[in-house]
């Protein structure tokens, strides 16, 4: 009897806080906005280039096989705590954290700091793709001073591009999260998978393209070593943006009715084969740009521009395709701008999401304030770039992201109590407790995810 009141009570207030709070209108919403958050330019240009300098297909099968070994069984987690919390994830952490005051003040605070300085240095990244995408349309319309200005690196350049695109980030989060997040997601991310379809289909017409297919799809298992599976590992557990708090957001603003497994499981797939489309786009482009005559490799065999490549190999690639050249780079660099796009609302709703529910602030509020003040934290880098860029970049996902990857797994694995996590579970999915995941899941993040993700850090910094 007293368990059935409880009970009760338990499913009234997540029903008080479920109508109190923003969610998503639909599932298709969610997903759509958890696979935007996952999909950005981690998985249409980092993802290439790792693949291009770790042996190609060798790199693409190890990294299939971390999405689901790694980042799915956590992406379960975060979304977990973010719907059971039905907060931020300060407020996340509190509920499953009881009892413990600083703790989720904590980690909570540093996700929200991460992921903070994570979008004032990928607002400045995002801001070069704006300027790449205008420049073809300035040198069309003669401007060729202007556009040269949109190309060269500078201060300036850096520092403007980097407004608009913060500007339109704080615009979209602003309008909250069936008007704003939810509805620009079903929009760009159908777009962004159109224009995908369409610039693959044109590239492997190229002459050239098929050695970059060859290269991509049939593995050299000689290539294959401790690093390569580490950084398959990092490259799964970044592309869907773990660590940050983002899918803890996400999580609480998702229906209570909603299978998380599944939602998980349909978002990695997304995310993955965006991944796995961008490679089919890249690195077939990287060899027509060879048999055009760009250089790509050196003499010892490794890429010239890894950390740069979509700015320097494929605008010169658009420069030997004659008339279609600059048409076709509008579309690609207005693709990477949608997933940039994507990618940045979710970064800028983890603290607008803890201003709205710690201190009572307006979300329009919150949204312009915060997002001013990381507009600010962009300008400084721009003007101390060379000291400062690569230094946020390493703290934040190098060392912070996985970092607090751990303690997600931490907590969901020996914190968390396992009758309230299954029953968190359990309410999009009534016989979970009968299935496979469930008696391997909790164990899972318990031992195996914190260890891996440990494993990564140490590679990283050693």
């Amino acid at each position: 009897m007293a368990k059935d009141v409880a009970a009760k009570k338990t499913a009234a207030n997540d029903a008080a806080i479920e109508a109190s709070r923003g969610h998503f209108s639909s599932k298709i919403g969610f997903i759509m906005a958890a696979a935007g958050s996952a999909v950005g330019l981690g998985n249409i240009w980092g993802f290439p280039t790792k693949v291009a300098e770790n042996g190609g297909a060798a790199f693409l099968l190890i990294y299939l096989l971390m999405v689901f070994v790694l980042a799915f069984p956590m992406l379960v987690a975060e979304l977990a705590i973010g719907r059971y919390g039905q907060g931020n994830p300060i407020a996340s952490l509190r509920s499953v954290w009881q009892g413990k005051r600083w703790a989720p003040l904590l980690w909570g605070g540093l996700a929200m700091l991460v992921a903070s300085l994570i979008l004032s240095f990928y607002s400045i990244v995002a801001g070069w793709l704006i300027a790449f995408a205008a420049e073809p349309v300035f040198s069309g319309l003669g401007l060729m001073e202007q556009a040269g200005w949109l190309t060269e690196f500078s201060t300036a350049r850096n520092a403007s591009m980097a407004v608009i695109f913060s500007l339109l980030t704080i615009w979209v989060v602003s309008q909250g999260v069936a008007d704003g997040i939810e509805k620009w997601s079903t929009r760009l991310m159908p777009l962004l998978f159109v224009l995908f379809a369409g610039m693959i289909v044109y590239m492997m017409t190229l002459d050239g393209a098929s050695q970059g297919l060859t290269t991509y799809l049939v593995p050299d298992f000689s290539q294959v070593d401790a690093r390569l599976l580490v950084d398959a590992m990092g490259q799964a557990f970044f592309s869907l943006s773990l660590g940050v708090g983002a899918m803890m957001v996400y999580g609480s603003y998702l229906k209570k009715d909603v299978n998380l497994p599944k939602v998980a499981t349909q978002v990695a797939i997304i995310d993955t084969s965006v991944a796995f489309a961008a490679g089919l786009l890249v690195i077939p482009a990287m060899f027509v740009a060879k048999h055009n005559g760009v250089e790509i490799f050196n003499d010892a065999g490794d890429l010239i521009s890894s950390g740069d490549l979509v700015f320097q190999v494929l605008p010169a690639l658009f420069d030997t395709m004659g008339a279609s050249g600059p048409f076709i780079a509008v579309i690609f660099f207005v693709l990477m701008m949608i997933a940039a796009l994507t990618s940045s609302i979710s970064l800028l709703e983890v603290p607008v999401s803890c201003a709205q529910d710690e201190l009572g602030m307006a979300r329009k509020t919150s949204s312009w304030v915060i997002g001013l003040a990381i507009i600010v934290i962009s300008l400084v880098i721009c003007l101390n770039f060379g000291t400062l860029f690569g230094l946020v970049v390493d703290f934040t996902t190098v060392y912070m992201q996985p970092a607090l990857g751990i303690i997600w797994a931490l907590v969901v694995g020996w914190v968390w109590h396992r009758n309230e996590l299954l029953h968190e579970l359990q309410q999009g999915n009534p016989e979970l407790a009968q299935g496979w995941f469930w008696k391997i899941w909790p164990w899972y993040v318990r031992f195996v995810c914190p260890v891996a993700i440990a494993a990564v850090i140490f590679v990283s910094v050693s």
